[in-house]
């Protein structure tokens, strides 16, 4: 991705509306950048992410340029500024109807769509299994060999530009029904619980030692991850709040092919 195009990114974005539209080839380029992964809204950096505040932008800006247009998919029609992405067996994409992907996302060789969203801004890497009735939102960056099963809702993040999207890491199992937003990063190989809530002030909390751990906003590597309750005094008495617990660490045995209940099991906690 050229300096240049990020810049005149950047320059659209403080122009005019009518100064902005002359600069919609721009944005076009920007997005299909993304659209084919050849640019990425975040990306890992030195053993962290780095955020392309440009990229976010250019999707934005893409929002305020196009107007909406009817699209007929078969016998159902839509009525959206973004069309959907194409061209799924020259990509080596499974995608099982009704699946949607929008363009300007991008979706690795060997990815599988069960009936699924996958909004713009977002990349998933390769042989991720998007199960069904899950969503990425936008921007959400999704690792390589990652299953997210039925019904996970990864949110999306799109505003402020600066903001941190939704990361889960290479070899990550997110369980059915859990949900992960605000920029929370999950790292390599971590099992997130079914029904498990992760945004940026959910606490998480490690208690496999002799003292509780507590993390905000990122799950450590290959931790195993289930919902909880933590105990908080209110003058009306006290009340259960939602928290996640770190009940133990992925082992080597449980590879990419083990199930969540095989991991489980380690902890004593499957039934």
């Amino acid at each position: 991705m050229s300096t240049e195009l990020a810049r005149e990114i950047d320059r659209l974005w403080d122009a005019t509306p009518e100064e902005a539209a002359h600069g919609a080839s721009a944005v076009e380029e920007a997005v299909r950048l993304l659209d084919e992964g050849e640019a990425r809204v975040a990306e890992p950096v030195d053993g962290g992410w780095q955020v392309n505040e440009w990229a976010k932008k250019a999707i934005l800006l893409l929002f305020r340029l196009r107007e909406l247009e009817a699209l007929e998919v078969g016998p159902f029609e839509y009525l959206d500024r973004i069309p959907l992405k194409r061209d799924y067996a020259e990509r080596g994409v499974r995608v099982v109807p009704p699946a949607v992907a929008r363009w300007g996302a991008f979706l690795s060789p060997g990815v599988v769509l069960m009936p699924s969203y996958v909004n713009i801004g977002a990349w998933v890497g390769p042989r991720t299994m998007v199960d069904t009735w899950a969503t990425v939102g936008s921007c959400a960056q999704i690792g390589a060999d990652v299953h997210l099963a039925g019904g996970v809702g990864i949110g999306g993040v799109l505003e402020p530009p600066q903001a941190a999207p939704v990361i889960v890491e290479d070899g990550a199992f997110v369980g059915s029904r859990a949900v992960i937003v605000e920029g929370v990063r999950v790292g390599a190989g971590a099992v997130i619980g079914p029904n498990v809530v992760l945004s940026a002030s959910v606490p998480i909390i490690d208690v496999t030692g002799p003292e509780p751990v507590e993390y905000r906003g990122v799950v450590p590597p290959r931790k195993v991850v289930l919902p909880g309750v933590r105990q908080k005094e209110y003058p009306a008495g006290t009340f259960g709040l939602q928290c996640a617990l770190i009940v133990g660490e992925r082992s080597a045995s449980t590879d990419l092919k083990t199930s969540l209940n095989d991991v489980l099991r380690e902890f004593e906690i499957a039934v």
